[in-house]
C-alpha cells in the first residue's frame, strides 16, 4: 500500500476500534478543560488506576481553577500526597493562578497562552488543546512514540529532540478532521492497552494488518530508546524521635527547605551516612559509625535526642537521585524542645558550625520541627516513604498497646 493509503487505514480503524473500546475514565465523561488538565499532569509518570481516585479527590477538592488557585499550597500537596513529583502540584497551581489572574478563570482555547502556563510542555498543550477544544494539535507521549515507531517502522532514538519533532508532525497528518479528541485520546489507548512496552497485543491490535514492524518482525525491538543516566545512590541516616513527657505519643518531624527538593514538605529529619571507609570514622564498626553520625547530627541541629536502636531500612527514588534510609528509633532528652504549637522551634546550631565530621562532612540545615501525634498528621504533607514509616510506627506502636491492655 502507498503511504497515504496506510495513514488513512490506521486513522479510521483506531477511531473505529476506540468507540467501541475506550475505558470509562472519570476524565472523559466531561468536555472541561480544567479537568483534563489536571488528569494529563496527574497520569505524567503515573499509571491510569493511581490517578483515578486522586483526581476524583481532588476535582472534589478544588472544582474549579479559582478553587485551586486560591488554596494553600499546604492543601494543595496535602491532596496531592503519594502520588510523587511534587513540582506537578506545585506547577499546576501556579498555572491556575495565571490562568485566573490573565484569563478570568477560563483555560485558554489559544496555542500561545496554553504553551505559556507554568508546568505546560509540548504533550500537555497538545492534550489541553485536542481533547477539551477539538482543536487539530498532536498530543505525543511515550505511548504514541511506541505506536508510531511499531506501525510505520521507525527506528530513530525516541530520546532525542528531533525524532519527537519528527513524531509531532506524523501524528498532526494522522488526525482525521474534526476527530482531534477522539483520535489522540486513541492513540493514547492503543499504546496503554494493546501496543505496550514489553508484550505487545498484536492480535488483537485494531491496526496490525499493515504494522511494519509487525511485518519486519521486530515490533519487540522498537522504538528505539537510549538508556537515561541510573540515578546516583545515597544513603541516608533518618532519626524517628519518640517524644516524652509533655511530647509523649508524638513523634518529630521538620519542615524541608523552601525551594529544591521537596520542597516545604515534611519528613522526618534525616543526613547523609558516613562513608563507608575514610576518616577517623573507619575505626569503629559500620552501626557505632552509623549511630555516632546520627547522634552528632542530630545534636548539630538542635535536637535533644539520643539514637536507641536501628528499626526499619526504606528506599525513595527520584529521577536522579535513589534514597537508601537507615531509620533509627531515638528518643527525646530532656530538656524538652518547646511546644511547636506554642512556639514553632527552627533549627540552631547546637555546636559551632566549624565543628566538621572527620569525612569534612556537616548536617544540612533545615526548617522549622513539629512535634505530632498520628491524628495531626492529616494536617502535613509528606513524601511517601514518610509517610509509609510514620503510618507503619504508629501501627506498631498501637498494636504493641492494646497487647499490652
Amino acid at each position: 500500500m502507498q503511504d497515504r493509503e496506510i495513514k488513512l487505514f490506521f486513522s479510521r480503524h483506531l477511531l473505529e476500534w476506540y468507540h467501541g473500546q475506550k475505558r470509562d475514565l472519570p476524565w472523559r465523561r466531561h468536555r472541561n478543560p480544567y479537568y483534563i488538565w489536571v488528569s494529563e499532569i496527574m497520569l505524567q509518570q503515573t499509571r491510569v488506576d493511581t490517578v483515578i481516585p486522586y483526581f476524583e479527590r481532588f476535582i472534589t477538592q478544588f472544582p474549579t481553577v479559582e478553587a485551586l488557585a486560591d488554596a494553600p499550597e499546604e492543601e494543595v500537596l496535602k491532596c496531592w500526597e503519594g502520588l510523587g513529583y511534587y513540582s506537578r502540584a506545585r506547577n499546576l497551581q501556579q498555572a491556575a493562578k495565571q490562568v485566573k489572574e490573565q484569563y478570568g478563570g477560563q483555560v485558554p482555547n489559544d496555542r500561545e497562552a496554553v504553551f505559556g502556563l507554568k508546568g505546560v510542555g509540548p504533550y500537555t498543550a497538545g492534550a489541553i488543546l485536542s481533547i477539551a477544544f477539538n482543536r487539530p494539535e498532536p498530543a505525543v507521549d511515550g505511548n504514541v512514540m511506541r505506536v508510531l515507531s511499531r506501525y510505520f517502522l521507525i527506528e530513530d532514538d525516541i530520546a532525542k529532540g528531533p525524532t519527537r519533532v519528527k513524531m509531532e508532525r506524523l501524528a498532526a497528518e494522522l488526525i482525521p478532521e474534526g476527530e482531534a479528541s477522539h483520535f489522540n485520546q486513541a492513540l493514547m489507548e492503543l499504546g496503554a492497552l494493546v501496543c505496550t512496552p514489553k508484550s505487545p497485543r498484536c492480535l488483537i491490535c485494531p491496526v496490525m494488518e499493515h504494522c511494519q514492524a509487525r511485518l519486519a518482525g521486530c515490533e519487540t525491538v522498537l522504538p528505539v530508546k537510549t538508556k537515561a543516566k541510573p540515578p546516583r545512590p545515597e544513603a541516608r541516616l533518618a532519626a524517628l524521635v519518640e517524644g516524652r513527657g509533655a511530647h509523649a505519643g508524638r513523634v518529630l518531624i521538620r519542615q524541608r527547605p523552601a525551594s529544591g527538593l521537596l520542597a516545604r514538605m515534611w519528613e522526618l529529619p534525616h543526613w547523609p551516612a558516613p562513608p563507608a571507609s575514610g576518616g577517623a570514622i573507619e575505626a569503629l564498626p559500620p552501626e557505632a559509625a552509623a549511630q555516632d553520625r546520627l547522634r552528632r547530627s542530630l545534636r548539630q541541629a538542635g535536637i535533644l535526642a539520643r539514637p536507641e536502636a536501628h528499626w526499619k531500612v526504606a528506599e525513595h527514588t527520584f529521577s536522579h537521585i535513589v534514597w537508601t534510609l537507615q531509620v533509627y528509633l531515638c528518643r527525646e532528652d530532656a530538656p524538652a524542645l518547646p511546644q511547636a504549637a506554642e512556639a514553632p522551634a527552627e533549627y540552631a546550631p547546637a555546636v559551632p558550625a566549624a565543628e566538621r565530621f572527620a569525612d569534612g562532612g556537616l548536617p544540612e540545615d533545615a526548617g522549622e520541627v513539629r512535634w505530632i501525634s498520628r491524628r495531626e498528621m492529616a494536617d502535613y504533607a509528606f513524601p511517601n516513604v514518610f509517610l509509609k514509616l510514620l503510618n507503619q510506627y504508629f501501627d506498631e506502636r498501637e498494636a504493641r498497646e492494646a497487647g499490652g491492655e
